[in-house]
């Protein structure tokens, strides 16, 4: 115990004498909270990453294949101490050697960003065993999506930005596509400007806020908990899904309305619905969320190549963005410093990777 205190009491140290101010959310007169996330320091060549496994297992050959891609980019990856186990036929490891790797991985000056091995399931299981302290003491980047969604949650309350973006399970192929390769210039600095088409149920105009969200059924449930980025205000929402039915995904939505997460929303963005559902009779998910949230007079930028689909275009979680949907396109634009990059998003998605179908059948994308 008196290690791991003196472990954290020299990590803020540091941080302090970086010059860098700690940020904490701060309470709002209506006790919700006003997200600030500071940015991690972007990553140069020789930087070390760690590869940890917060959810489900991953076969080492993915994680050893990934680590040698760290490397062909100029970075040095280490392995979470618990990656490789397996517990009850899914999990990474139990409970606590999960939330372990991530402490270790924050804990540890040398250690620059954290890569996610896989989602699947079980980061919900972590919330009440990550001090948002330890976060808010060493910020430093940490790259997931699907199942991770709770830690991006998680790195928001503790004012932290964080990357949705692919983890081990895609990378492992040898990193060259441009979903791989855009999170990678991302974390070295390269902030993209998204430049999207059209989408039929786009809601116009134009608004900035905090990106929040991620998988849906990950996020939602997390309302109320030390991991529910939703609760802060001017919230620019992101949302995606995968195999899920058309009426869970209302439900989740539905959630959030209750909760009062719509009123927080000074916008949408709506990411890939992969093999969901169609058991009503709208055009499709998009137009079934459009119909929930017109009433909020917010723009909802839709068909955003982010998720589980075979595009994944990295996103900055905890970043102000400003979002303008127009009726013949939209931007995403990340409000933050670094090299500003124009990415137009329709030729990525006309020429998407092979890769990602035979991976899904092979069980190594969730």
């Amino acid at each position: 115990m008196r290690k791991t205190l003196l472990l954290l009491t020299i990590a803020t140290l540091v941080f302090a004498s970086c010059g860098k101010e700690e940020v904490r959310p701060e309470p709002t007169p209506d006790g919700n909270v006003a997200l600030k996330c500071v940015k991690p320091v972007y990553l140069n060549a020789g930087d070390t990453v760690a590869l940890i496994s917060p959810a489900y297992y991953t076969p080492m050959e993915n994680v050893e294949a990934t680590a040698n891609v760290l490397r062909s980019w100029g970075l040095v990856p280490v392995i979470g101490p618990n990656v490789g186990k397996i517990v009850d036929g899914k999990y990474a490891g139990t409970v606590d050697e999960r939330a372990s790797d991530i402490l270790w991985a924050f804990n540890d000056p040398s250690i620059k960003a954290i890569i996610c091995n896989r989602g699947g399931y079980g980061t919900i299981q972590l919330i009440d065993h990550i001090p948002l302290a330890v976060l808010t003491a060493s910020p430093k980047w940490l790259v997931g999506f699907s199942d991770i969604s709770t830690l991006h949650g998680l790195l928001s309350r503790a004012g932290v930005m964080s990357v949705h973006g692919t983890m081990s399970s895609y990378l492992a192929n040898g990193g060259t596509d441009e979903t791989s390769t855009m999170m990678r210039d991302l974390l070295m600095g390269q902030v993209p400007c998204y430049h999207l088409p059209a989408h039929a149920q786009n809601i116009t105009g134009m608004a900035s806020g905090v990106l929040v969200g991620g998988n849906l059924c990950t996020f939602a449930p997390n309302v109320g908990s030390q991991a529910d980025a939703t609760m802060g205000q001017d919230l620019i929402l992101f949302v995606e899904e995968v195999g899920e039915s058309m009426h869970n995904i209302d439900r989740q939505m539905r959630i959030l309305q209750m909760n009062g997460v719509l009123d927080r929303c000074k916008g949408i963005i709506l990411g890939e619905f992969e093999g969901c559902g169609s058991e009503f009779t709208y055009e499709n998910v998009e137009e079934m969320i459009r119909l929930l949230v017109e009433s909020y007079g917010i723009p909802m930028l839709c068909g955003f190549p982010a998720g589980h689909g075979d595009v994944n275009l990295p996103l900055v979680m905890g970043a102000p963005v400003t979002i303008d949907v127009r009726n013949d396109g939209a931007t995403l634009t990340f409000n933050i410093d670094g090299e500003q990059r124009d990415v137009t998003t329709s030729p990525i998605i006309a020429t998407p990777t092979p890769l990602t179908d035979r991976m899904r059948r092979a069980g190594k994308i969730l």
